[in-house]
Protein backbone atom coordinates (compact mmCIF):
# COMPACT_ATOMS: atom_id res chain seq x y z
CA UNK A 1 0.00 0.00 0.00
CA UNK A 2 1.18 3.13 -1.08
CA UNK A 3 2.66 5.73 2.28
CA UNK A 4 0.27 8.96 2.89
CA UNK A 5 2.83 11.76 3.72
CA UNK A 6 2.40 11.99 7.47
CA UNK A 7 4.88 12.91 9.03
CA UNK A 8 3.69 12.30 12.57
CA UNK A 9 3.92 8.60 13.46
CA UNK A 10 0.57 8.49 15.55
CA UNK A 11 -1.79 10.22 12.67
CA UNK A 12 -0.02 8.09 10.39
CA UNK A 13 -0.63 5.12 12.53
CA UNK A 14 -3.95 5.86 12.90
CA UNK A 15 -4.87 6.61 9.02
CA UNK A 16 -3.72 3.15 8.91
CA UNK A 17 -6.19 1.40 10.92
CA UNK A 18 -9.04 2.81 9.44
CA UNK A 19 -7.80 2.31 5.77
CA UNK A 20 -7.41 -1.19 6.89
CA UNK A 21 -10.88 -1.33 8.45
CA UNK A 22 -12.22 -0.11 5.19
CA UNK A 23 -10.21 -3.20 3.02
CA UNK A 24 -12.09 -5.89 5.49
CA UNK A 25 -15.89 -4.51 5.07
CA UNK A 26 -15.44 -4.89 1.63
CA UNK A 27 -15.34 -8.17 1.98
CA UNK A 28 -17.16 -9.04 4.39
CA UNK A 29 -20.83 -9.57 4.32
CA UNK A 30 -23.26 -6.34 5.25
CA UNK A 31 -24.66 -8.06 8.31
CA UNK A 32 -21.04 -8.77 9.71
CA UNK A 33 -18.85 -6.26 11.55
CA UNK A 34 -15.41 -8.13 11.26
CA UNK A 35 -13.64 -4.61 11.12
CA UNK A 36 -14.25 -4.38 14.73
CA UNK A 37 -12.50 -7.57 15.30
CA UNK A 38 -8.75 -5.53 14.29
CA UNK A 39 -6.55 -6.00 17.22
CA UNK A 40 -3.57 -4.25 15.68
CA UNK A 41 -2.29 -2.97 12.20
CA UNK A 42 1.73 -2.95 11.77
CA UNK A 43 3.70 -1.42 8.62
CA UNK A 44 7.04 -3.81 7.57
CA UNK A 45 10.04 -2.36 6.74
CA UNK A 46 11.51 1.58 7.00
CA UNK A 47 8.96 4.59 6.60
CA UNK A 48 9.59 6.27 2.99
CA UNK A 49 7.14 8.50 1.24
CA UNK A 50 7.63 7.19 -1.59
CA UNK A 51 7.78 3.28 -1.20
CA UNK A 52 4.90 1.11 -0.68
CA UNK A 53 4.79 -1.16 2.78
CA UNK A 54 2.80 -4.17 3.43
CA UNK A 55 0.79 -3.57 5.89
CA UNK A 56 -0.14 -6.55 8.78
CA UNK A 57 -3.11 -6.60 10.20
CA UNK A 58 -3.58 -8.51 13.47
CA UNK A 59 -7.38 -10.08 14.19
CA UNK A 60 -8.84 -10.73 17.36
CA UNK A 61 -10.01 -14.56 16.57
CA UNK A 62 -8.88 -16.92 13.91
CA UNK A 63 -12.08 -17.65 12.85
CA UNK A 64 -12.07 -14.24 11.77
CA UNK A 65 -9.23 -14.31 9.94
CA UNK A 66 -10.45 -17.28 7.99
CA UNK A 67 -13.58 -15.74 6.91
CA UNK A 68 -11.46 -12.74 5.82
CA UNK A 69 -9.41 -14.81 3.59
CA UNK A 70 -12.60 -16.99 2.04
CA UNK A 71 -14.15 -13.60 0.81
CA UNK A 72 -10.68 -12.07 -0.41
CA UNK A 73 -12.08 -12.13 -3.87
CA UNK A 74 -14.60 -9.82 -3.22
CA UNK A 75 -11.54 -7.30 -4.12
CA UNK A 76 -11.24 -8.10 -7.88
CA UNK A 77 -14.81 -5.80 -8.76
CA UNK A 78 -13.19 -3.10 -6.24
CA UNK A 79 -12.10 -0.60 -8.65
CA UNK A 80 -11.19 1.78 -6.26
CA UNK A 81 -8.24 -0.22 -4.33
CA UNK A 82 -7.07 -2.70 -7.13
CA UNK A 83 -3.84 -2.35 -6.24
CA UNK A 84 -3.92 -3.68 -2.41
CA UNK A 85 -4.53 -7.21 -2.19
CA UNK A 86 -4.83 -9.65 0.77
CA UNK A 87 -2.80 -12.43 1.51
CA UNK A 88 -1.96 -15.23 4.95
CA UNK A 89 1.26 -14.28 6.86
CA UNK A 90 4.16 -16.47 6.27
CA UNK A 91 7.03 -16.95 7.28
CA UNK A 92 10.21 -16.72 5.55
CA UNK A 93 10.60 -19.89 4.19
CA UNK A 94 6.78 -20.17 3.00
CA UNK A 95 7.63 -16.90 1.12
CA UNK A 96 10.87 -18.09 -1.05
CA UNK A 97 9.10 -21.55 -1.67
CA UNK A 98 5.65 -19.27 -2.91
CA UNK A 99 8.43 -16.66 -5.14
CA UNK A 100 10.01 -19.92 -6.57
CA UNK A 101 6.42 -21.07 -7.66
CA UNK A 102 5.79 -17.90 -9.01
CA UNK A 103 2.32 -17.66 -7.29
Amino acid sequence: MKEKKYPNKFVRECEEREFAKTIIKQVQDSTEELDQEVEEVIRLRRYSEVSKRPMKVRMRSQVVVEENMARKGKMTDDTEHKDIWIKRDMKLEEREKEKVLGN
